[in-house]
């Protein structure tokens, strides 16, 4: 016999609620409406309604999925990032909205004829909204001036990059490189969300980051210092004369990353908060 829509929404919260998921209800709404295309007017509407099997199915399967703690993003396979959709997988970093923090000191900073290079850049998601609303800004003559490259060590990230690059009809290029191994051109911006979590600190992560967000885009190493070390000595070589550099940092990280960016040379340091009013972007220009 088959059951309501109210009923098989109830099971599903009750089952993500056992499971100790924080935003049971909400999340059990997300997958409904994933899985079945459930909308919440057609809900309210129609309580009554039957989902076909194969939507039912799909439903429990999602369900089952959350509660062993599987981030809600990579069971649908996508997440929203400055308004847009954006693919992601187990292979890069899920976009949080702190980062869209970025994504505006760099928008900041843009001028025409800009290139633009967005270091680690996993999904792609900052590069390509970058790109979105600068063009959205600027006459379309513009656009062949302005450039813009992601990179990133990893080739599974780079392949669903690509896909986000495919699906927004990006012009962004993306580049397979550890850090600046491969990086041969100057650049007007560097952004960068590198890893920043100090190992130790990493095990006491929630489950959905600890063990399905890639290590490889967490781990700061010791002190949680180390990529921006590396990244704020070595861009120097890849920047342009007062070309500026961005980086997104962790809540207590602001005073470090000042210190380091000071202490190679860089002026004009600035940093902005996130909407929960903590400290979220680090950036300064190299003047050569």
């Amino acid at each position: 016999m088959k059951k309501r829509i109210s009923d098989i929404l109830a099971e599903g919260q009750k089952i993500l609620q056992e499971a100790g998921i924080e935003d049971c209800s909400l999340d059990a709404w997300y997958l409904l409406e994933w899985a079945a295309g459930i909308t919440r007017a057609v809900y309210y509407a129609h309580p009554e309604k039957e989902l076909t099997d194969a939507q039912e199915k799909q439903y429990r399967a999602s369900i089952e999925a959350r509660s062993r703690r599987i981030p809600l993003q990579h069971i649908t396979g996508e997440q929203e990032f400055m308004g847009l959709t954006f693919k992601v997988d187990e292979h890069v970093l899920i976009p949080r909205q702190d980062t869209e923090i970025l994504v505006e000191a760099g928008l900041g900073q843009m001028k025409p004829g800009m290139h633009v290079l967005d270091m680690c850049t996993g999904s792609g998601c900052i590069i390509i909204s970058l790109e979105k609303l600068w063009f959205q800004r600027k006459e379309a003559d513009l656009k062949k001036q302005t450039q813009f490259t992601g990179a990133d060590i990893s080739r599974e990230a780079l392949v669903k990059a690509q896909e986000n690059v495919q699906m927004h009809k990006s012009s962004v290029k993306l580049v397979q490189s550890d850090l600046f191994e491969h990086i041969k051109d100057r650049y007007d911006m560097i952004l960068s969300n590198p890893p920043y979590i100090p190992t130790a600190a990493i095990e006491g992560l929630q489950a959905e980051v600890r063990c399905h967000d890639p290590y490889i885009a967490l781990d700061g190493k010791e002190d949680g210092l180390y990529f921006y070390r590396r990244i704020i000595a070595d861009a120097r070589e890849h920047l342009a004369d007062r070309g500026w550099l961005l980086f997104e940092i962790g809540y207590d990280q602001k005073e470090s990353v000042e210190e380091l960016m000071k202490a190679a040379g860089y002026v004009e340091i600035f940093a902005k908060k996130d909407l929960a009013g903590l400290d979220r972007v680090v950036g300064g220009r190299y003047i050569k």
